[in-house]
């Protein structure tokens, strides 16, 4: 008999509650370090932008969070994706986790490219392709997470589960585009400073931006943890009361 896969092991509350107890406490340092570092680096110590001045230093805050709030839903496409097909309890509990780590860093790319647009575009928002599907993708967030609580029954999260799986899925068609689009069409956002063939700023400035990434990307996983295993207990806690629930409503048929 083969042994299990190793998802299903941390699937069970018994194995995932220690797990994420011992990964918290080292995500929340690396955290904290990588973002003070890279913001310390990036805000303080990388020289001016040639060409944007002082205004390019919100990139610090504006690239990392546009790279999770993207990942963040294509995670939650994935769980959803993966909930459906194999009806694992855990899977779902970590789509719903990612919602609102997403949204935040969602909000925080909106209103950090508007700050940064004002004094490179001379304005703070124009409906082009890059934008308009940032912004899809931050409703797309708090639809997510406004329909699973309507959706929610006090003692059964299932309903909310199964809705919620499928607008994540049809939301992860804007992904693409939203990814793509500066490629696609022209557009007053600039294209990536960072790819394949290398990068294109300054090395102060690139370290700079590589920790304060880092160290968001250590803050997002510890706060999608820190949110899975409440939930995760939540739902323990609720199941064990579903036998006694059927029984009372048996004794009063």
């Amino acid at each position: 008999m083969t042994s299990p896969h190793p998802f299903w092991r941390y699937a069970s509350p018994v194995h995932f509650l220690p797990l994420t107890g011992r990964l918290l406490p080292v995500l929340w340092v690396l955290a904290a370090l990588g973002i003070g570092a890279g913001l310390a680096l990036g805000l303080f110590i990388a020289p001016a932008d040639a060409q944007q001045g002082e205004a390019y230093r919100v990139l610090y805050l504006h690239v990392p969070a546009a790279w999770i709030a993207m990942v963040c839903y294509g995670a939650m496409a994935f769980w959803a994706l993966w909930g459906l097909a194999w009806r694992t309890r855990l899977a779902f509990v970590l789509m719903r986790a990612l919602a609102p780590t997403g949204a935040l860093f969602a909000v925080l790319t909106l209103v950090t490219g508007s700050l940064w647009g004002r004094p490179t575009w001379g304005t703070w928002w124009v409906w082009d392709a890059r934008l308009t599907s940032a912004l899809l993708l931050a409703l797309l967030y708090v639809g997510f997470i406004a329909l699973t609580a309507a959706v929610d029954t006090p003692d059964d999260p299932r309903r909310g589960d199964h809705a919620g799986a499928l607008l994540a899925l049809v939301g992860a068609l804007n992904l693409p585009v939203l990814y793509f689009s500066v490629s696609w069409w022209n557009t007053l956002h600039q294209g990536a400073s960072i790819g394949p063939r290398g990068s294109a700023i300054a090395p102060e400035m690139l370290w700079g931006l590589l920790l304060s990434t880092g160290g968001f990307w250590a803050y997002a996983a510890a706060a999608v943890l820190t949110r899975a295993g409440q939930q995760l207990q939540r739902r323990v806690e609720s199941e064990a009361r579903w036998p006694q629930a059927l029984g009372r409503a048996g004794s009063a048929a």
